[in-house]
């Protein structure tokens, strides 16, 4: 419906795709997300459904780079293992392929303006706040897509998040489920810590130990792999200076702009829904009486509260504001133009239903001045020339780099520099094109680095692009004894510290939990630090202790505290002794009870669409070749 689309198209869904879309181009992998064309041999068939070993080597890398992005610089990429990353890229292009056949035959669809509207307002496809059909052709054809082709796959996506939404909105909770949870989440513990510091200083370490362990860990101690790059950069200010703009270019654009002013009519409207329900004849029916009704003198207003199927205008007496040609549906657009003010149109059948139409208010568009748009006009003439250009000579650079065994040509024929880079590795640097994560994965791909080839283009932001080979490649390699020991020496002596300090502690629990050691007689020069009442997120206490605090079993009596122990990230021992635990009064205010409601409710709903994803896969012809 008309209005409802407008609504929708700033609800969940396009927000939820917006912010897919925009993470998936930055990474540049919107191709691993879906099963394309299939090229090669299959590796899975999917209720007759094939998944092609080109969707498969798409979705690993995305998965290698998700990873590298959320684990940080300092994170070893070789340390990922390949064959459990594409075990689950498989398993996501799987649940991805069921998924979306259960949302077809679901019938959930999603409208074609919807799509639009997504597209129109992703901030990739945008300049200046803007829609530029240049830059999202731009942006596209980066990723070896066709417009057509990206429809598809984010209509695909919006299906699946109907589907997730469907579900996972569904979930709800009892009033005994919120009170059980909130005594919970309410409940306090009076405990108290003895913390056993580990001793460094009373570890000796031979240089024996020393040896062992280098020669034991020998992979530890390499030098990282790195590469040094040579590269040529393309950028879209250079064009500037190359653009001129002549006065009959700008009489042209002017015209242009002042000839895209049109009025604007305030259209209000009562649509009876065709749908399942309702035949066509049925709803022309109910428009008819609705029309005559009108004729007799009913408000027309208080007629579209009342009985308009579009609730998205029928509150606002079926007001569906001011708007230019080309918003609504042509047969509804026809209607309108041909109306005076106040005027009610005949019955009106569109893609929706059948529509009487009312003309509220006429306005008049304001044409500005030729003056007043002139350096707007050359700024973005010049902006789409300059565009244009940028995307034929990236295009150019491609295939020369392509066609090329170096980048002395590719540079030589447009004029750019041949540039360095300093050495990096699979972990990338710390600025300039060294910490473009798409330049480390190029830099580091088979094709690069094994084959000696270039790059394809990468776009390092809307105004860059660059070419990338590798110039020399710094094969990883044993580092000395000597340079390391003082490191492994420091690792050996936390290390035993810790194991000698968590003996004593268990130790001592163990008398402790026995009765053979009193509370009192347990510091050992060490206070007990007491904390009462204490909750679930207490300030000053470590997390860990916390978690281990909350999972002991509550005491059998006031005199009879239990014991548990932790070891810390520094190696200390924590001995935990739980003297009571406080069930505050279960009262919950109307505002808690909703938040705990909603937050049970959300975790229901994922296990409920957890849950049927597991049942599709269970029901599912699923074949790993």
């Amino acid at each position: 419906m008309l209005q409802n689309i407008r609504d929708n198209s700033q609800g969940w869904i396009a927000k939820t795709i917006i912010g897919l879309i925009v993470v998936l181009l930055a990474l540049t992998g919107v191709e691993a997300m879906f099963t394309g064309p299939n090229n090669g041999k299959s590796v899975a068939e999917v209720d007759g459904q094939e998944i092609s070993a080109n969707a498969l080597t798409q979705a690993v890398e995305m998965q290698r780079r998700q990873l590298l992005q959320q684990l940080g610089r300092d994170f070893d990429p070789a340390m990922l293992d390949e064959k459990l990353l594409r075990e689950a890229s498989l398993n996501g292009l799987i649940e991805r392929t069921l998924l979306l056949n259960s949302a077809k035959d679901s019938k959930f669809a999603f409208s074609e303006p919807a799509l639009d509207q997504v597209i129109l307002s992703t901030p990739e496809f945008l300049i200046d706040g803007k829609f530029s059909p240049e830059r999202f052709d731009q942006v596209i054809a980066r990723l070896g897509y066709s417009r057509m082709q990206f429809r598809q796959m984010l209509e695909e996506e919006m299906l699946i998040g109907q589907l997730r939404a469907g579900i996972g909105n569904s979930g709800f909770v009892t009033d005994a489920q919120i009170k059980a949870f909130a005594a919970l989440e309410k409940q306090t513990r009076d405990f108290a810590t003895l913390t056993l510091k580990a001793d460094r200083d009373a570890v000796t370490l031979s240089d024996d130990d020393i040896k062992a362990y280098y020669d034991a860990q020998a992979s530890e101690f390499m030098t990282p792999e790195q590469v040094v790059l040579e590269y040529v950069e393309l950028k879209k200010d250079a064009f500037f200076d190359q653009v001129e703009v002549n006065d009959d270019d700008l009489q042209s654009a002017y015209q242009s702009e002042i000839a895209g002013l049109s009025e604007q009519r305030r259209a209000a409207h009562i649509l009876v829904e065709v749908s399942d329900n309702t035949s066509d004849e049925q709803a022309k029916a109910k428009i008819e009486e609705i029309q005559k009704r009108v004729q007799g003198g009913e408000d027309f207003a208080k007629l579209a509260k009342e009985l308009s199927d579009d609730k998205g205008s029928a509150t606002e007496g079926g007001d569906l504001g001011f708007a230019s040609k080309g918003v609504y549906d042509q047969a509804f657009e026809d209607a309108l133009y041909a109306l005076k003010e106040n005027e009610v149109s005949a019955p009106v059948r569109s893609e929706f239903g059948w529509h009487l139409v009312k003309l509220l208010a006429v306005q008049a568009p304001e044409v500005p001045t030729f003056a007043s748009l002139e350096d707007k006009l050359k700024r973005d003439l010049k902006t789409r020339e300059v565009e244009q250009r940028f995307v034929e000579v990236s295009k150019t650079l491609e295939d020369s780099a392509f066609e090329s065994s170096d980048l002395a040509q590719p540079a030589q024929e447009l004029g750019l520099k041949v540039l360095t880079s300093e050495p990096f590795g699979r972990q990338g640097g710390a600025e300039g094109i060294t910490a473009n994560r798409q330049v480390v994965q190029a830099a580091f791909s088979d094709e690069v680095l094994e084959d000696g080839s270039n790059s394809g283009v990468i776009e390092l932001d809307p105004n860059t692009v660059v070419v990338v080979r590798v110039k020399e490649h710094l094969k990883p390699q044993q580092l000395p004894l000597e340079q390391v020991s003082d490191s492994i020496r420091a690792q050996l002596v936390k290390v035993r510290a810790a194991e000698a300090v968590k003996a004593k502690g268990e130790e001592q629990l163990k008398a402790l939990r026995s009765g053979k050691t009193p509370v009192e007689q347990a510091q050992q020069g060490e206070a007990w630090q007491v904390v009462e009442a204490a909750t679930r997120s207490q300030e000053g206490v470590e997390p860990v202790v916390l978690q281990a605090l909350f999972r002991m079993s509550k005491p059998e009596a006031n005199d009879k505290p239990t014991f548990s122990g932790i070891s810390l990230n520094n190696g200390d021992y924590v001995i935990i002794r739980l003297n009571g635990v406080s069930q505050p009064d279960a009262a919950l205010s109307d505002e808690e009870k909703a938040m705990y409601g909603r937050f049970l409710a959300s975790r229901v709903g994922q296990l409920d669409f957890d849950a049927f994803r597991k049942q599709l896969e269970a029901d599912a012809k699923i074949e790993r070749f």
